[in-house]
């Protein structure tokens, strides 16, 4: 008989999960657990802590759904808080639990757990399921795969590849241990007060909560309109709903698979007809792959100062970096895109780059520094895409021109020539100038 655990990390869903239906289908009895990282509200050796509440609150939806799309199942989902790898292994100890099924998650802490639950003896059962693409169809080994994000994706398109179709999710739930022998309760979801409606990603409203329904149905509300159509004229906007796809929430806490997103995006250009909206959010899918796999080729290097480079360790400047974090450099257009942050969590793909480049570009602080800011604010963090686009701005990764700087100004000129954007995030002592 085998009992085992499935440990949801950043797969809060039930649709598309293959590790989940993996262990639903090998596993006699199964319990269900979210642990929560003991160490999410510590500091970082930067002086701010790990995650901040915001991206928390947005996250703790997203388990919430989950816990009651277990429940409607017949199941039950466990959380648990401290840390992963010491929750786990007493848990399989209390309840006789041999296998641990889980995702696959490229980077090295979430490795590193990996490691220590199959040193701690338990056979740990983990499966790559968060691209669009497999690795096995990649018309190249990741090991040798392209530096380069055009060569990367030119060479899956002449190859023809397309993703898998998404699994269903799992009608029944192995049965649970007798509940006389779990130490913890049940999980029952709580009632959260979340962040400003008022961003661009208002996931105070129950429509952007973090669940797989909520991001079900966006995702139904978006490919039925026509905004894939305008997606590439409009993904550069700075305010509001519709400018761009705003799925990156919900893929980084995992209650939307990319497959999905393909399946609906297919469907779309069969009514709608492609385009070139159309056209770039598939770009922008096989961007999030391409990070993915890259994370598998470099692994740790990806984490070091230099990146990829042989470029000397950066500088820093700890009190420009505080400035920054605080929207207070004395730039307009920055500080707004850095009040956007702070007070929502989120923060359009335009001003991401454009503040990343002016930490690392103008302030001369340490792109590993800013890497990690992002990582405590943003909702919709990913390790994989916020590592690959930070050494991608500081021109320590995959960036052929060795480094992108954005005129803070000129783009201030092209994406707020109103200074609509520099308004909504000012404070009653901003200078009008730019």
């Amino acid at each position: 008989m085998i009992t085992a655990i499935y440990w949801f990390r950043h797969d809060l869903r039930l649709m598309d999960n293959r590790a989940l239906v993996c262990a639903c289908e090998e596993a006699d009895e199964l319990t269900l657990v979210y642990v929560r990282h003991a160490n999410e509200e510590s500091t970082t050796p930067w002086g701010f802590p790990v995650s901040s509440p915001l991206r928390r609150a947005f996250r703790d939806t997203a388990v919430d759904g989950l816990a009651v799309a277990i429940r409607e199942r017949g199941g039950a989902l466990l959380e648990l808080n401290g840390a992963p790898v010491t929750v786990l292994t007493d848990l399989s100890r209390v309840i006789g639990a041999t296998r641990i099924y889980c995702e696959d998650i490229p980077a090295p802490e979430e490795r590193s757990d990996l490691a220590a639950l199959r040193a701690a003896g338990l056979d740990v059962r983990a499966t790559w399921q968060s691209t669009l693409l497999e690795s096995a169809d990649l018309p190249f080994d990741v090991a040798a795969m392209p530096e380069v994000f055009t060569s990367f994706r030119q060479r899956v398109e002449r190859a023809g590849i397309r993703p898998q179709w998404p699994l269903a999710a799992p009608v029944v739930f192995p049965r649970m241990p007798s509940s006389a022998s779990l130490p913890y309760r049940p999980f029952t979801p709580s009632r959260l007060t979340l962040g400003p409606v008022a961003g661009s990603f208002p996931f105070g409203d129950p429509a952007f909560h973090g669940t797989e329904e909520a991001a079900l149905a966006h995702v139904n509300r978006y490919f039925r309109s026509d905004l894939p159509t305008t997606y590439k004229a409009t993904r550069n906007g700075l305010s509001g709903t519709d400018y761009s796809t705003k799925f990156s929430p919900w893929l980084a806490v995992g209650s939307l698979s990319p497959r999905t997103v393909f399946v609906a995006l297919k469907k779309h250009e069969e009514v709608f007809g492609a385009s070139d909206g159309s056209y770039w959010i598939w770009f922008e899918l096989l961007w999030r792959d391409f990070f993915r796999f890259w994370s598998e080729r470099h692994g740790v290097r990806l984490f070091r100062a230099e990146g990829l480079s042989t470029l000397a360790p950066p500088s820093h400047d700890p009190i420009a970096f505080r400035r920054w974090c605080d929207g207070a450099t004395g730039q307009r257009f920055v500080d707004a895109g850095m009040r956007e942050l702070k007070a929502t969590g989120y923060l359009s793909n335009r001003l991401r780059q454009v503040v990343a480049s002016y930490l690392v570009h103008d302030l001369g602080c340490d792109w590993r520094a800013g890497a990690a800011w992002f990582e405590s604010q943003l909702i919709d963090y990913d390790v994989c895409s916020n590592h690959g686009n930070w050494l991608y701005i500081a021109g320590r990764g995959a960036d052929p021109r060795q480094g992108r700087r954005f005129d803070p100004e000129h783009q201030a000129a092209v994406y707020d020539p109103d200074a609509a954007y520099r308004a909504l995030w000012a404070l009653p002592t901003d200078s009008p100038s730019s």
